[in-house]
Order: C-alpha cells, then sequence, then structure tokens
C-alpha cells in the first residue's frame, strides 16, 4: 500500500526512491511490527486478563507448570495483528506470495483460534479433537499448496539439495503439491507441540525467519544467486519484507513471553507460525533446510510419535514425558536452561543451514 504512495511522491521529488528499496523496506516493516507489539502488549496482555481468557493447565503435565495457570493466552492474535499490518504497509500487494503467506496465517491462525477458544470455553486443556484439527489442517494445506503450484508466478518444482550445487531432485506440479501439503501440516503440528515453555517456540522461529530473509534476498538477486549458483526467482524476493516483519512481530511478542512468561501465543499463533515457516520455505525452495533448521521442532515431534507407538506397542515410555522438553524437566533441569539450550541448538542448525550457502 506504501508504495503507491512512494510512487505518487516520485513525480515531485526522486529522493522518496529511496523507501522502495527492498532492504530498507524490510527494515522498516521489521521496526514497524516490533512497535507495534511492544506498544499493544500491555493494553493486550490486560484485556486478556479481563476477558479471562487463561491457559488451562494439563492435569498430567510437570507439577511447576501449575503456576502457569491464569497467564494470559491467544498472545497469537497479537502476533498476527503487527505481523500483517507491517506487510500490508511495507509489503508489495503485486506480489502473489506474500497474499500466500498472509491468507496462511489468517488461516491457520483461526484453527488455532478453535481449539483455543474451546479450550478456554470448557475449561479443559482438549480444544478441538485430533481428528478435527488434522482435517481442517489438510484441508487449507491442500488449498495452499494447489495455489502455489497454480499462480501467475511459479516457482521451480525441482527440490533443492543442500551443499550440492547441481543436485536437485525433480517433482512436478503434482508432487510439489503432495510434498508442500507435508511440509505445511507438519511444520504446522511441530511449532504446536514445541510451543510448551516460555519464549521455547518463539526463539527459534525467529532464528530460522533470520536464515530463510538471508536465502530469500539472495534468491531474488540475480547476481548473488548467478554468484552462489543458487536458482534466480525474482517473485520471491518479497519474502525478505515477510520475513522481517514477522522477525519483528516475535521480538516484540518474546518481551513478554520470556520466563516467567506474562503472555503465552497459543494454538492461534503456534499453528499460525509453523505454517507460515513452511509456506515461506517452500516459495524459496529451501524446505530440507528449514527441516535441518527446525531440528529442535523435529525432536519434539519424534519424541512424540515414538512414545505414542512405544507405549501402544509395550505399554512402557521411552521418555518420562512428551513433548521431549517435558522429559528435560521430568529429569530436573529448570524451564529456563532447557529453554536457552534449545535456542542454541536452534542457532547452531541455523549457522550449519547459512553454511550451505557457500558449501556446494
Amino acid at each position: 500500500m506504501f508504495l503507491e504512495f512512494i510512487n505518487f511522491f516520485t513525480q515531485f521529488d526522486t529522493g522518496f526512491n529511496v523507501l522502495q528499496y527492498l532492504t530498507l523496506r524490510a527494515i522498516l516493516a521489521m521496526l514497524t511490527s516490533l512497535f507495534i507489539t511492544l506498544a499493544l502488549g500491555r493494553f493486550f496482555i490486560n484485556k486478556l486478563q479481563q476477558l479471562q481468557i487463561a491457559q488451562i493447565i494439563r492435569e498430567d503435565g510437570p507439577q511447576s507448570h501449575l503456576s502457569k495457570a491464569g497467564t494470559p493466552t491467544m498472545g497469537g492474535i497479537l502476533i498476527l495483528f503487527a505481523f500483517i499490518s507491517s506487510v500490508l504497509v511495507w509489503g508489495n500487494w503485486y506480489s502473489v506470495y506474500l497474499w500466500v503467506v498472509v491468507v496462511t496465517g489468517l488461516i491457520f491462525g483461526a484453527i488455532g483460534f478453535a481449539d483455543d477458544y474451546l479450550k478456554i470455553t470448557k475449561k479443559s486443556s482438549n480444544g478441538l479433537s485430533a481428528g478435527q484439527k488434522y482435517l481442517a489442517q489438510s484441508l487449507s494445506a491442500i488449498a495452499i499448496a494447489v495455489w502455489l503450484v497454480n499462480n501467475p508466478q511459479p516457482i521451480p518444482t525441482d527440490l533443492l539439495i543442500p551443499f550440492f550445487k547441481d543436485w536437485t531432485l525433480p517433482l512436478g506440479a503434482i508432487g510439489l503439491a503432495v510434498f508442500s501439503y507435508f511440509v505445511i501440516v507438519g511444520s504446522s503440528n511441530a511449532v504446536n507441540l514445541t510451543d510448551g515453555l516460555d519464549g521455547l517456540a518463539i526463539m527459534p522461529v525467529i532464528l530460522i525467519l533470520g536464515a530463510l530473509a538471508i536465502f530469500s534476498y539472495i534468491s531474488g538477486n540475480y547476481n548473488f544467486a548467478q554468484y552462489l549458483h543458487m536458482p534466480f526467482m525474482p517473485a520471491t524476493s518479497e519474502m525478505l519484507v515477510v520475513c522481517a516483519a514477522l522477525i519483528g512481530a516475535g521480538l516484540g511478542f518474546l518481551w513478554f513471553n520470556t520466563y516467567p512468561a506474562e503472555v503465552f501465543m497459543g494454538d492461534v499463533g503456534s499453528l499460525a507460525l509453523g505454517a507460515i515457516l513452511a509456506v515461506i520455505a517452500i516459495i524459496i525452495r529451501q524446505e530440507i533446510l528449514l527441516f535441518i533448521m527446525g531440528g529442535i521442532f523435529v525432536a519434539e515431534t519424534l519424541s512424540v510419535i515414538i512414545q505414542v507407538a512405544w507405549y501402544k506397542r509395550t505399554k512402557t515410555r521411552i521418555f518420562l514425558m512428551a513433548p521431549l522438553h517435558h522429559h528435560f524437566e521430568k529429569q530436573g533441569i529448570s524451564e529456563p536452561k532447557i529453554i536457552v539450550r534449545f535456542w542454541i541448538v536452534t542457532l547452531i542448525l541455523v549457522l550449519v543451514a547459512l553454511a550451505s550457502i557457500k558449501i556446494r
């Protein structure tokens, strides 16, 4: 939207052209979403408290979590509001992929909102049933995957293999749509499972977004893409602004979500953030690197799958409790230590992914 005003004012002074630069718009998008989150955060938390929109704690969870009961939840609404507001101001409205990401956030945020709402109204840690949630996610992911494959700004259908210059896996349009479905649903659920401790999920999301922003900038710049032997995809360059806006919103939310948390993002935030990460990775063709960078998310998800499968088979447990962060809590490791260690692991994995830019 703002770009239209800039184009109008450039006829009077060409100096306004600087505001069209991609990197400057990304910086301003990050600052805008950060300011919105910080400015509205306290008011938003107070409003949640007034409406008694509070976290429902699992009865079978760690005893240390009982003190978290009553903490406001559904803070993901604030993240999405700041993110989308910033993107609509600084983003290029002619970018199809900008709208794909925005719609993805709204749809999966709505699924999470329904889940959170049912938990609050029923005063239970159970919201939507597993089947209901999976069906809603699946239908949404299918629609988004088809949209990604069939649009006026097509992306390559080959799967990029990191660390190898010329290795790709041809998927074709149908293959890409099917693959995208699994990436979106898997990522959405993985972030949701990880969001169990104060700030545990949001910081890895921010770190991964930072790396995705770098990859989107490279792939959207012809000179950098050619020099680094990466596919040139000019339509994806707008993802830099999108990533920056979400980083700003995430940092603003972390201000209130850091231990001890004043607000939780809830499923409305975690489901949306996971899906957005997946869609951005698909657009810039870095799904495998998302898997690597999101190693913490992957480990959390696998811990649940393994625990459930093993218990059904043997009636015994491998982990003291799943997801994985609860296992470490049961071992007596303090919550802040678990959180920071997970952050450090994510940072290491992100650096490994960034190394693939030159190691190929």
